[in-house]
């Protein structure tokens, strides 16, 4: 497997899910490698903005920030040893992350069910930008997909960005969520095009303020909170933000 890499291991820890639906809740997180998409404000760029790459990303204009060496910031474990990370936490709610987790689904697949050998409950959840379909294994075998749809603010092309089919088929799963990431108040309008076009439950429709910082939150969430209220859709903040900043592992 392709995992990104902290330190001398791969990125897999111990933390309180930060967003969406299971906010607060305890969690492995396990952060794969690579991704098909490429955000302008992705707050994972080492998953994706490799050297010799032509995306572009915010931080560009940030003195010292450059594109990384695939070497520095990919490790390769085997499905075994990533299991018995996992295990160690002793902590049965996994998050498969990314990057986009769905680009290694047949070693996510192996990883599941090697995790449920020991017979104990776990409950695994998957953090995918909805351009990806999963196998009907993935589906029967993960109990929630987080999914997040990329919005005109990402900077990419609506063809890169939606593929209705897939959405369309998570929402059918009954297992999906759909997390939008909102700067201001014209991406509103974009996910209710989006959310009456493809017939999605707004009951199961989370806007998230996006940003790093705290004071980036705040320009956004008070607001956004209100719009939510008016529109029906679920508010979420960004509690590893709040707790921990803008660093890796938590």
């Amino acid at each position: 497997m392709k995992l990104a890499r902290l330190g001398e291991g791969a990125e897999i820890f111990h933390t309180l899910q930060g967003e969406g639906v299971s906010v607060g809740m305890p969690a492995v997180f396990v952060r794969l490698a690579l991704c098909n998409l490429h955000c302008i404000w992705c707050d994972t760029d080492h998953t994706w903005n490799f050297e010799g790459t032509p995306w572009k990303h915010e931080k560009d204009a940030v003195a010292g920030y450059a594109k990384y060496r695939k070497e520095d910031v990919i490790i390769e474990l085997s499905v075994g040893e990533v299991s018995e990370l996992v295990r160690e936490f002793g902590c049965r709610r996994v998050v498969l992350t990314g990057g986009e987790p769905l680009l290694q689904e047949h070693e996510l697949l192996e990883l599941i069910r090697l995790l449920r050998e020991d017979g104990q409950e776990w409950f695994f959840e998957i953090e995918t930008n909805g351009t990806k379909m999963p196998g009907d294994g993935m589906a029967a075998e993960v109990q929630q997909f987080n999914v997040s749809p990329k919005l005109g603010n990402s900077r990419m092309s609506e063809a890169t960005r939606l593929n209705s089919k897939v959405l369309e088929s998570l929402s059918k799963t009954g297992k999906a969520w759909f997390k939008f990431v909102i700067q201001g108040e014209g991406d509103i309008s974009e996910v209710t095009s989006i959310v009456e076009g493809l017939g999605l439950p707004r009951d199961k429709v989370i806007l998230m303020p996006e940003g790093r910082t705290v004071a980036e939150l705040d320009k956004v969430a008070g607001w956004l909170a209100g719009r939510c209220r008016e529109l029906g859709f679920r508010f979420s903040d960004r509690l590893h933000v709040r707790l921990w900043g803008d660093k890796r592992g938590f």
